[in-house]
């Protein structure tokens, strides 16, 4: 009897590990052949352009699909309920959609390292009454639903009990910003990277009092069964981390946008629709090897694309050429805006080109713009300033931390060339980027609401607006 227990009772035991091998391979991961990447469309996010693919999620996420050697696949959600629902039907990996640390996400979901902070704020337009705070509004807020700013008008709620707000599902972050520059809604909630973006577009937004601060932007992971994607993913986040990545896309995407004029961006929209059709097609003619809108956007820093601007250094027209600088790449009339322009690209071609190898090619432009406004010769002091302070002398996120230092007797008396107005060339750059930008965003709007138009004919009508220039004397 007491064999026949035993026997009965290994039977047992052995059936029941037996069944736990079984159940424990079912749940093995199985190893990714493509990177699924759930997201949501954004110009900090995610989207496409002629450019290509951009965003800053869009550029980690490729870069940890390197790492991970499978190929990347991004897939665009319309709402954020579809995107949750994609990751627990596991029809995508992780969720990479510029979204913030919520008491709710950690419990649905497992929450990837920081990729950088934001704030939630109020978001009205110009010409209402700046709320002083959450009680102090004069229409109705208008969010996203299942979005994280839910989650904080009801924990406001408890305060205020008389707070409402309504939800809607049919619209994104940028179109309910839209909404408020248009007079469609009063107000709206959104992330502060947002609204600084969105302002070169939509000047008229406002933004008020802060909700939440410094909340983390992470990545989503499935609640279970995500253990080996997750420490893929902190062994990557802690090698880019170390490398500067995330600094180099925090300053990529958000460094030049911080600082807003509100006239100026509404007077170089209104001369995107007037001057602009004027002159497009020269600076599509004559940009050679560049993007025709980073050469337009550099024209209008330099005299608000008028070819008759002067300025009392001596520098003259659309690119404000100095008189050797003209000379030396065969221009004989200044004023003359396809002359003008020919010889700004041209120059802009040869800084370029004369810049070091190793600066890479998404930011040889911002070096070659620092030298256009500087000299060369200046952001070359300002590169081995950067090395002897052990910076990267080939990111521009760390150079432009170093140019302001060039007008302080401390440093300039250490480099060659001596003194340099290097906090202008930083506003300067940083100003035709985000130009830049809006040009590109106007460019896309037009391309999506008539495909087929063919760009503007050039006319020949002179711009009517006066003579002048923010730009400062140009490099000989």
């Amino acid at each position: 009897m007491t064999r026949f227990l035993f026997a009965l009772i290994l039977g047992f035991l052995l059936t029941a590990c037996q069944q736990v091998t079984v159940d424990d391979t079912e749940f093995v991961p199985k190893k990714l052949t493509e990177l699924r990447v759930g997201t949501l469309y954004g110009p900090q996010i995610y989207m496409t352009s002629g450019q290509g693919d951009s965003g800053f999620d869009y550029d980690m996420a490729v870069l940890f699909a390197e790492y991970l050697d499978v190929p990347l696949k991004m897939v665009p959600y319309t709402n954020r309920t579809e995107l949750y629902e994609a990751l627990k039907k596991n029809e995508i990996d992780l969720i990479a959609a510029g979204m913030t640390e919520t008491p709710a996400r950690r419990e649905q979901f497992r929450l990837g390292p920081p990729l950088y902070r934001v704030n939630q704020v109020l978001v009205y337009r110009e010409g209402m009454p700046a709320p002083k705070d959450i009680s102090d509004l004069k229409g109705k807020i208008t969010v996203i639903a299942d979005s994280s700013f839910v989650e904080t008008l009801t924990q406001l709620q408890k305060h205020y009990p008389t707070l409402v707000w309504d939800q809607i599902t049919d619209k994104d972050s940028e179109e309910l910003l839209a909404m408020i520059a248009n007079k469609e809604i009063d107000y709206t909630i959104a992330d502060s990277s947002s609204v600084q973006i969105n302002r070169r577009y939509l000047p008229d937004l406002r933004s008020g009092p802060v909700l939440e601060e410094k909340l983390d932007v992470v990545w989503l992971l499935p609640p279970t069964r995500s253990d080996e994607l997750m420490s893929q993913l902190l062994a990557f986040w802690h090698q880019e981390k170390l490398a500067g990545t995330l600094d180099h896309l925090n300053e990529k995407y958000f460094g030049h946008v911080k600082r807003f004029d509100y006239v100026d961006t509404r007077a170089f929209i209104r001369a995107i629709e007037t001057v602009l059709p004027r002159y497009r097609q020269l600076f599509e003619t004559h940009a050679g090897n560049l993007d025709w809108r980073k050469l337009a956007a550099t024209s209008y820093q330099e005299s608000h694309w008028n070819p008759h601007a002067r300025s009392a250094t001596g520098v003259r027209g659309m690119m404000m050429l100095t008189q050797p600088t003209a000379k030396e790449i065969g221009i004989t009339n200044r004023l003359d805006a396809e002359e003008s322009i020919r010889g700004g690209a041209a120059y802009l071609n040869d800084m370029i080109n004369r810049l070091p190898e190793s600066i890479p090619e998404s930011q040889r432009m911002w070096f070659a713009l620092a030298s256009y406004n500087i000299g060369y010769a200046h952001v070359e002091d300002a590169r081995k300033l950067a090395e002897s302070m052990e910076l990267n002398p080939n990111a521009w996120r760390d150079l432009k931390k170093v140019l302001p230092l060039l007008q302080k007797r401390k440093y300039y008396q250490k480099t060659r060339y001596g003194y340099a107005r290097g906090s202008e060339a930083v506003h300067y750059v940083d100003s035709i980027r985000r130009y830049y930008d809006t040009l590109v965003w106007v460019d896309n709007q037009s391309k999506q609401q008539n495909p087929e138009e063919e760009p503007s004919d050039l006319a020949s009508e002179e711009p009517a607006i006066p003579a002048g220039t923010l730009s400062t004397e140009q490099p000989q």
